[in-house]
């Protein structure tokens, strides 16, 4: 059910567990047996947690049936190959498994990295002594030329109406609403015009700028310090950056730690591509 090639287990040599369940299963407990081999339900549950979300849609009783069935094949199948590994066969297992168990360590590693506590002290150390930043708001006016932004300068410098100007002349997707470009803080605009923005004061318009998307007239409407973000605002922000240097960390260590003589003076690097070395 989770595959579309299932084996039918009519087919397989199976005998289900039959006696009576104990009222409290545990991950211990046989569901069935393959040739002897027990499969438990803890080896059900680690399917289960490994599946994509679009098979834990299922419910319970089908997901139940999918996965028994599932590990049921694949103990059949594997024990037609087992004790009869090629060479690649056993290199790429170990490979899996170290992949596997690394990958535990740094997962763990990352988990254990945010707390309450961590998340606390990182955003104070990050938002409570800082300077609130600044937010702007402005508009614009966006044309194709150098010599278009000049002439529209001209008239907005005469006493024509900015936002008219827009109206009729932008070729941005504000255009429509008078250039209005609302309230936003450094880094939300490309770098030419956040540059031009932070050193206007409000009710300046700008000489023309450049960037990717043509040439701009700014109109600086209001500076205003930006509010504090709420630690919950910006939690998982906070998180992210704990775990990631977490794991970096981690990582740093244990391969320092490590006794690692590389053996590699004289081999060719291109010689990974030569597959028929693992053919056997």
């Amino acid at each position: 059910m989770l595959k579309s090639a299932f084996i039918g287990a009519a087919a397989l040599a199976i005998a289900v567990a039959g006696p009576a369940r104990a009222a409290d299963p545990t991950a211990d407990t046989v569901v069935a047996t393959v040739n002897g081999t027990d499969i438990t339900l803890g080896h059900m549950i680690a399917m289960r947690d490994s599946l994509p979300a679009q098979y834990l849609q299922l419910d319970d009783q089908t997901l139940f049936d999918g996965i028994l069935d599932q590990i049921i094949q694949q103990v059949a199948l594997s024990e037609e190959i087992e004790g009869n590994l090629s060479k690649r066969n056993n290199l790429t297992l170990d490979n899996q498994r170290r992949g596997y168990l690394a990958g535990v360590v740094l997962d763990d590693t990352a988990k254990a990295a945010v707390t309450d506590e961590a998340i606390a002290a990182l955003f104070n150390e990050r938002y409570s002594a800082a300077e609130p930043g600044k937010e702007y708001n402005a508009a614009h006016i966006l044309v194709e030329t150098e010599d278009e932004a000049k002439a529209l300068k001209i008239e907005v410098d005469g006493g024509a109406d900015f936002a008219a100007l827009a109206k009729e002349k932008s070729t941005g997707p504000s255009g429509p609403n008078g250039g209005d470009l609302g309230w936003f803080g450094i880094g939300m605009m490309v770098k030419p015009f956040e540059d031009a923005v932070v050193k206007m004061e409000p009710g300046q318009v700008s000489d023309p700028v450049q960037t990717q998307f043509g040439w701009h007239l700014i109109k600086l409407n209001e500076v205003r310090s930006a509010a504090a973000p709420k630690i919950e605002d910006v939690r998982d922000e906070l998180a992210g950056e704990l775990q990631g240097d977490a794991v970096e960390a981690k990582v740093t260590e244990l391969t320092d730690a490590a006794k690692v003589e590389k053996m590699v003076d004289g081999i060719d690097p291109a010689i990974l591509k030569n597959s028929s070395l693992i053919d056997n």
